[in-house]
């Protein structure tokens, strides 16, 4: 390694790997990795009250029928229908109340039952009279019906929401809310799901403190970051300390987390000479890519230890943010068997012009602002997007403080003003 190291550190980065060529690189070796654990190694049961945003590990199919009896869809009286035919407001037909509610009452020939939205249908009832159809004469033990009802009439039958044996999900599928309560009407009261991929966290450096840093020091806040998005993005992180930048250090912290799913690095991933980490990693394993197109953040390594992917991000905090999000996002995804969500996007018009370069991928940061006024087109965004900054990937704020982001593809050089553009809200999506 000493010799590619040393020609590496000469020249730089003057071949850099294009964004979705990397990201394919890398997904090949995740995907080869996880295809070589066992079948049940990546999975999980668990109750259903924890598996919110979780995804499912096989398909699944309704255990039974929703509703699983016939049950009365309004308010109102069981009848036979043949008792209603030809009634009317003019006319009613008389009927004979009989005792019980619901499921607890039968309905003979001539009788009625009262029934609520939901109950259980009387035996012998095959239709629902709406309340507001009828006048009940209590002394009497009577009702009238003044509207005639067909044969299933206001009756939910038997599996009319679900049917026993129905797909309802596919493999790779994440649970929201609502899934929750159907699979539980349909007889679950656990699910087979991935496991949460782990990932350890750690952020190096000889100038990282925790706590008030003095001249020449730097406050750490990237390993923070990164594993706080882990979690939001459903993955499990280990936090770990400072590593400083030292050859066995960082070796014996990559060699520890290496029980983990996923191992990140931050700082020490570029060229220069405490940038030890792809030399680490080339000793350990393999490096899959050193020096990505894209801006900010070229200086990414991307490599794989004993089968586990090792991602050594940016140390400074937007090109680590940047990083984060093209590559440990959808590797989570890709560990989980899914695909990364798109991120949600607003339509704007740009107010200044983001310059960038031909095979480099751009992140510029805008900020948001809604139009004012009536002269704007139907067609016209209603949002305008001036950058915070298309350069300066030290600079938290630019990030912190912005909507979002414009992504200036590999192919254009810049993008004019007055443009439309899709600002992306990377940040509450999972």
């Amino acid at each position: 390694m000493e010799g590619a190291d040393s020609e590496r550190k000469e020249a730089g980065f003057k071949v850099r790997t294009p964004v979705d060529e990397a990201r394919q690189i890398l997904r090949a070796a995740v995907e080869d990795a996880r295809d070589g654990d066992g079948a049940g190694s990546r999975t999980e049961t668990v109750d259903l009250e924890r598996a919110d945003g979780r995804v499912l590990a096989a398909p699944v199919t309704a255990a039974r029928n929703v509703p699983h009896y016939r049950r009365a869809a309004m308010d109102g009286y069981a009848v036979r229908a043949t008792d209603t035919f030809g009634a009317s407001a003019r006319s009613p037909e008389v009927l004979r109340l009989v005792d019980g509610v619901g499921g607890d009452a039968r309905v003979n020939p001539g009788t009625a039952a009262r029934v609520h939205t939901g109950s259980a249908l009387p035996e012998g009832a095959d239709a629902v009279v709406m309340i507001e159809h009828v006048e009940t004469l209590e002394s009497a033990g009577e009702l009238e019906v003044e509207d005639a009802v067909a044969e299933g009439e206001n009756v939910a039958p038997v599996g009319e929401d679900v049917e026993e044996g129905q797909p309802l999900y596919e493999a790779g599928h994440r649970l929201r809310p609502s899934d929750l309560g159907l699979l539980r009407s349909t007889g679950y009261a656990t699910v087979s799901v991935a496991k949460r991929p782990t990932v350890g966290v750690v952020p190096t450096g000889e100038e990282l403190v925790e706590g008030d840093p003095s001249p020449g020091e730097v406050i750490e806040t990237n390993g923070l970051t990164v594993s706080r998005l882990v979690e939001r993005w459903g993955g499990r992180a280990t936090y770990r300390d400072v590593v400083t930048d030292d050859r066995e250090s960082l070796r014996v912290a990559i060699q520890r987390d290496l029980t983990n799913d996923i191992v990140v690095t931050t700082g020490g991933s570029s060229v220069g000479k405490r940038d030890l980490l792809p030399e680490v990693i080339d000793d350990l394993g393999e490096v899959l890519v050193h020096g990505v197109g894209l801006k900010p953040g070229h200086p990414v390594c991307l490599g794989l230890v004993e089968d586990t992917p090792v991602l050594a991000l940016p140390g400074y905090p937007v090109a680590c943010i940047v990083n984060a999000v093209q590559f440990l996002r959808p590797t989570l995804r890709w560990l989980e068997g899914t695909e990364p969500d798109p991120h949600p996007t607003t339509r704007a018009t740009l107010e200044r012009k983001i310059p960038s370069e031909p095979g480099t991928r751009t992140f510029a940061r805008v900020q948001l602002e809604a139009r004012e006024g009536d002269d704007i087109g139907s067609d016209e965004p209603a949002f305008t997007a001036t950058p915070t900054r298309a350069s300066g990937s030290g600079v938290l704020s630019s990030v912190a403080l912005a909507d979002g982001w414009v992504v200036v593809d590999d192919d254009r050089e810049g993008v004019p003003a007055g443009e439309s553009v899709a600002v992306q809200n990377w940040e509450p999506n999972a």
